[in-house]
């Protein structure tokens, strides 16, 4: 199969004091999408940050992104986050969600656990989760499943059970947070055995586990989740920060080398019954929503 490459600029935690290349403002996202884009990628996991630089959820600036994307590439597939590391408001989490004809998103990120971080937490109530899932089915966007472990991926069979998931399944497996599956072959493989039916897979690795995961995944047949977001170093020393088109660079040397073609977003929105893009957006099923 050919190469998912999804694209995360932003994330919730770098700063500029961290990084200078992290891009914070709505154009500073658009144009490194827009460079992302030229060089070749399949789709774009979002993260918006307000007039101070700090995450938010606010439909308003999501809506500004997305447009700016959408004004040079009417297909690639855009995913919104609905994080739960700095919010516990279910309305102000779904936010995103509610944007419609030409900015409505295709995904809607949907972590499957509480879970903690180095020094944060992502709180994810069962409540919560299931909301959020109930709400994209209503308004005809995919969840881009998020699991950082094994009891994660069981939770999202829970809730294809209750009919709350539908296949096809997009599936981002994370790896390498202390206190959830480690960077390995092993916590890697039970996870992705793990995975329901017609399910489709990419690998992250977080901070210096990103290049190892990446490649792993590019050299077993599965997708890439790379940016800024996951790591904002280029090498393992942490002497020479990352641009993203750096990031974005070394995946494409490494998926020449392994002869993968990289998929392009037209190609995925037929695997993952997507609606076609130039207007039309989130499920197929749902083109008029």
């Amino acid at each position: 199969m050919k190469l998912i490459i999804n694209f995360t600029p932003t994330g919730m935690i770098p700063t500029r004091k961290m990084t200078p290349y992290v891009p914070i403002s709505v154009q500073e996202i658009v144009e490194d999408v827009h460079e992302a884009m030229e060089m070749g990628i399949t789709m774009v996991h979002l993260h918006a940050r307000d007039e101070h630089g700090e995450p938010t959820h606010r439909g308003e600036v999501y809506r500004e992104i997305i447009a700016g994307i959408r004004a040079f590439s009417a297909e690639l597939v855009i995913c919104v986050s609905l994080s739960g590391r700095n919010c516990q408001e279910f309305a102000k989490r779904a936010e995103p969600l509610q944007l419609t004809g030409n900015v409505k998103p295709d995904m809607g990120s949907l972590t499957l656990s509480s879970l903690n971080f180095n020094q944060a937490t992502s709180l994810n109530p069962p409540e919560i989760i299931q909301r959020l899932a109930h709400e994209m089915k209503r308004r005809g966007i995919l969840p881009e499943l998020e699991a950082f472990d094994a009891g994660m991926i069981n939770y999202a069979r829970y809730l294809k059970r209750k009919g709350l998931l539908e296949p096809p399944h997009y599936f981002n497996l994370l790896s390498g947070n202390i206190a959830n599956a480690q960077a390995n072959l092993l916590h890697t493989g039970i996870m992705i055995n793990d995975l329901p039916p017609d399910t489709y897979w990419s690998l992250a690795g977080l901070g210096k586990a990103q290049l190892m995961m990446n490649a792993m995944a590019i050299a077993s047949g599965g997708g890439v989740r790379v940016g800024i977001e996951d790591n904002i170093w280029h090498n393992n020393g942490q002497t020479r920060l990352a641009r993203n088109i750096d990031l974005l660079r070394r995946i494409h040397e490494l998926a020449k080398i392994h002869q993968r073609e990289v998929m392009p977003p037209g190609e995925l929105r037929k695997l993952l019954n997507l609606a076609s893009g130039h207007g039309q957006y989130g499920r197929a099923c749902n083109e008029s929503t």
